[in-house]
């Protein structure tokens, strides 16, 4: 493993950092981080693999980001018949800065043939006064293998939510497999909506796509009142669900993955774990 630094700037309009990491097979069945390079808000951390063969990384927060005016990226790379797992230590916890200008998290994640990418990182919290614009650009190769979660978590206790917009674009074999935006928030018509939110304050998504599902589809299904799983052109799966709060969004969302079963059959290292 090389661990070098990113690149980090403080410009008189916010943060400028970037955080980038490479996994690739080693030879022997396992993988290797050749690079893994972290500084500013975004400190990366190779961490104790419980899968055969996968590397762990979790995202560690250096410092508070994304304020105003801040402008991070963070990109992945999984290289052929890598297996890598990336969590984060914490919630991300987007604030108001000193500056008017909204924050720019930007993430990019690239899956080669027979590689897995398990993207699970804590929720992200929109603080008062807060406005972020997140978007994740993901690109697989045919036989890639993704597990990806996002989890929306909408002010912090007893305070409304700033403004956030969050962008999920994913191209499986160089054409669109999804590509969504939500917004939330102030400025964003009709958010908390009985069509949107109804009054709740926490929303998510989990995508699955494996290959299996090409002669085994998940089947749509709706999961209770406030989530359902949705098969897409593909081989692919997406839970998206809304709940009063984080504990039972994640919850919500494990149970999803528990019920697909070309997934639930599989080893363990390959479904989606939470933290006891």
């Amino acid at each position: 493993m090389t661990a070098t630094s990113g690149a980090t700037e403080a410009h008189g309009t916010g943060v400028r950092a970037t955080a980038r990491l490479v996994a690739a097979a080693d030879g022997r069945g396992g993988t290797a981080l050749p690079v893994l390079a972290g500084d500013g808000p975004l400190a990366l951390r190779r961490t104790r693999a419980t899968g055969e063969g996968e590397a762990c990384v979790t995202v560690v927060g250096a410092m508070s980001a994304p304020l105003g005016g801040d402008r991070i990226a963070l990109t992945a790379t999984v290289g052929p018949g890598a297996r890598l797992r990336v969590g984060s230590s914490a919630a991300t916890l987007a604030l108001p800065g000193r500056h008017a200008e909204p924050a720019d998290y930007a993430i990019r994640l690239t899956v080669a043939d027979g590689a897995t990418l398990h993207w699970l990182p804590e929720p992200l919290i929109s603080a008062h006064g807060s406005d972020l614009r997140m978007t994740t650009i993901v690109e697989l190769a045919p036989t890639a293998r993704l597990v990806l979660r996002e989890e929306q978590i909408l002010g912090r206790s007893g305070e409304p939510p700033g403004g956030l917009t969050s962008r999920l674009t994913v191209h499986r074999a160089g054409r669109p497999l999804l590509d969504q935006e939500l917004s939330y928030g102030p400025g964003a018509p009709g958010w908390d909506g009985g069509a949107v939110l109804g009054g709740r304050r926490a929303a998510g998504q989990l995508l699955v796509v494996d290959p299996a599902f090409d002669s085994d589809p998940v089947p749509p299904r709706l999961l209770a009142d406030t989530a359902v799983i949705t098969p897409l052109a593909g081989p692919a799966a997406l839970v998206s669900a809304v709940a009063t709060d984080g504990l039972r969004l994640r919850r919500t969302l494990d149970e999803a993955m528990a019920s697909m079963p070309a997934l639930s059959e599989r080893p363990a290292e390959y479904r989606v774990r939470t933290p006891a």
